[in-house]
């Protein structure tokens, strides 16, 4: 019998012991008790919780076979009943992330209270953070210790059914949602204070919560391809086989340069991609101009639909990369293009 509230919790195939990458279109499997991270997590419950089952599920399968993957879970809802659903964390895993906010969205649709953990800029974040309690990690899973443990007081408090604070004194991600409450002083005194700390270097905690983002305006358009020269750049972590120059696979900070002169498609026996972020196995086994279309490119300038292709290849593993380092790389792309007298680049998406 489960003692205090049963918890159902929801991890991915790595967490669940099942394998890596290559497991990630597992089908659900829901286990009693609890599994990996969820140890963790039973033990942070104590005596006001169980961890009755874990549903163990591959990132692929969650999101590209969700309405079946959603039906298992509907499932083990109805069979475990749980007072509240715990869901990773997930980290900057962006499909696992988009996994769990899918979880927890279902479980949120049958009435049963759920709680998350994510790298704000999580995709599953981004797509669906009104509706998630979500408590911000960073990108270690290092820090899981102590993100489970803010998971936890959350979820307790979900599960009894008790209201939330804001989310600055709870400790989840604003979900920008606004409530009227009572404050001293008007809105101009409370402005004036917020200046005069400011002033002073003192901490400010604004009221409105606004996410900035840095405007991107769009390339101008390219004109006549006919008198155009391409060049290729993928984020798909390209490399000569063996990778020579060491590319990681993720947290990339700079690019790299191949020469593709002369190369009408790219061998499979002489190219791969090292990136982490999704499955190479087919790309890798069968055909890497699925990572840069060099071949489908090069027939484009046989047919003079395009000038020329520049002669080199930029590549860069496009995966947990810091916003900084993202900017520097493009922008190191772009001083050479542009010192080449390249018109435009295809930059092909993983």
């Amino acid at each position: 019998m489960a003692k205090g509230m049963a918890v159902l919790h929801y991890v991915n195939q790595f967490f669940g012991g099942i394998g890596g990458e290559e497991k990630a279109n597992s089908p659900v499997q829901v286990r009693d008790g609890p599994v990996g991270p969820g140890r963790a997590l039973q033990q942070l419950l104590g005596g006001d919780g169980t961890v009755v089952a874990t549903i163990v599920a591959g990132d692929n399968h969650v999101v590209e076979e969700k309405e079946t993957a959603l039906k298992a879970v509907r499932e083990a809802l109805k069979r475990y009943k749980p007072g509240v659903v715990v869901a990773g964390p997930a980290f900057e895993a962006g499909r696992y992330g988009l996994a769990c906010a899918e979880i927890c969205r279902e479980a949120q649709a049958q009435g049963i209270p759920a709680v998350t953990g994510m790298y704000p800029d999580n995709p599953g974040v981004i797509a669906y953070r009104q509706e998630l309690v979500c408590v911000p990690t960073g990108t270690n899973t290092s820090e899981m210790p102590a993100v489970l443990k803010k998971m936890t007081a959350l979820a307790l408090k979900l599960g009894r059914g008790q209201p939330l604070a804001t989310a600055a004194e709870e400790g989840y991600l604003p979900r920008g949602i606004r409530k009227p409450v009572m404050r001293e002083g008007t809105g101009a005194e409370r402005a004036a204070d917020m200046l005069k700390a400011a002033l002073t270097g003192k901490p400010v905690a604004t009221e409105v919560w606004v996410r900035e983002f840095d405007p991107v305006p769009p390339a101008p358009p390219l004109g006549d391809p006919k008198k155009a020269t391409i060049a290729l750049i993928t984020t798909g972590a390209l490399v000569p086989k063996g990778n020579p120059d060491r590319m990681p696979a993720l947290f990339s900070t700079r690019y790299y340069r191949y020469s593709v002169a002369g190369m009408n498609t790219l061998q499979q026996d002489a190219w791969e991609s090292v990136h982490a972020g999704f499955n190479t196995s087919i790309l890798n086994a069968r055909d890497p101009n699925y990572a840069l279309p060099l071949a489908a490119s090069r027939r484009l300038e046989a047919r003079g639909a395009v000038k020329a292709l520049y002669p080199f290849l930029l590549s860069t593993a496009g995966v947990a990369t810091a916003v900084k380092d993202s900017k520097n790389i493009g922008r190191g792309m772009a001083e050479e293009l542009k010192a080449a007298r390249v018109d435009a680049a295809l930059l092909v998406a993983t």
